[in-house]
């Protein structure tokens, strides 16, 4: 049954850019790029339990990564890959570094790498654009070529999100970085080998998102610092997972789709002020809905049985 709605849901996803307009296309491809964010900072966040701000250093540079290089004449597709691989080196080294730090300390010192990175793009104006952004090659397709593009590439990757999702929890990696959650030092006593698997964890928060980042800048066709850098882009995944719920597959994915649809109801009716209400609305949540929605769910499902 599972297995059914499965592929009747697939097929729904390739086929719904045949009939909805660009509207609806953006909506989708926007949600399939909050389902990457969240299933990454939940590899670290979720199932590591180290509170990550670094997902918007990871996206701008993927962002700016994939720009320059098609930029430089590297042609899209292979700046795309170039922008991931820039996404999870930079990880590494990063990861190494701060990875040794536990709680806020590890929160703060991931912050404000995304600050950092957008002085150093401000300040090399002749290689990123600084300040003025970035104008990228336009694509010689139509609009509504290029929107049906960018979802399905968006769609893929989010794909390949879920399918390293699924390979980590039920590989012994899954069960090592719930170790670390749990106890670090108790984790390390039983073979656990910490260091490596935080930083592998940390690779994979880092390497789809800037895969992202560079099918963002292609799709927008322009980016600046103060866009791809945005720690709106380390915030709303963790809301998206804690919406959910953390440590698991679908959680991330469902808080996403939940986040978007209140996103876009907040901005539809409270134009002036759709932060502060799409704020108060997540804190209610998170509120009352501490182990996120699937947790809503079940209390449902027993109280249903019982009842029954």
């Amino acid at each position: 049954m599972k297995r059914n709605l499965l592929l009747l849901a697939l097929i729904g996803i390739l086929l719904a850019p045949m009939v909805a307009n660009n509207y609806m296309i953006r909506l989708a491809t926007i949600m399939m790029l909050y389902c990457v964010l969240a299933l990454s900072w939940n590899f670290i966040g979720g199932l590591t339990g180290y509170p990550s701000f670094a997902t918007a250093a990871f996206f701008g540079l993927g962002a700016y990564a994939g720009a320059v290089c098609q930029g430089q004449g590297v042609p899209m597709y292979l700046a795309w890959i170039l922008g991931a691989l820039m996404a999870a080196i930079f990880a590494t080294g990063l990861g190494l570094a701060i990875l040794r730090l536990r709680g806020h300390y590890f929160a703060i010192a991931s912050l404000v790498v995304a600050d950092v990175l957008r002085e150093i793009v401000n300040s090399t104006t002749n290689l990123t654009g600084g300040g003025m952004g970035f104008n990228l090659p336009i694509l010689k397709l139509g609009v509504d070529a290029q929107a049906k593009l960018f979802y399905y590439l968006m769609f893929v990757l989010a794909l390949l999100t879920v399918a390293t999702a699924v390979l980590v929890d039920r590989h012994r990696l899954g069960f090592g970085l719930r170790c670390i959650k749990q106890n670090e030092d108790a984790a390390n006593m039983i073979g656990v080998n910490a260091t490596i698997y935080k930083t592998v964890a940390f690779i994979l928060s880092a390497v789809f998102v800037g895969w992202a980042g560079a099918f963002y800048a292609s799709w927008v066709n322009y980016i600046e610092p103060g866009d791809v850098f945005d720690v709106l882009y380390s915030v709303k995944p963790i809301v998206m997972v804690l919406l959910g719920r953390a440590g698991t597959i679908s959680g991330p994915i469902i808080g996403a789709i939940v986040f978007l649809l209140m996103e876009e109801l907040v901005w539809r009716n409270f134009l002036t002020f759709h932060a502060g209400v799409l704020g108060l609305i997540v804190v209610a949540l998170i509120l009352y809905l501490p182990d996120g929605v699937l947790a809503l769910n079940f209390r449902r499902l027993v109280a249903w049985r019982k009842n029954g």
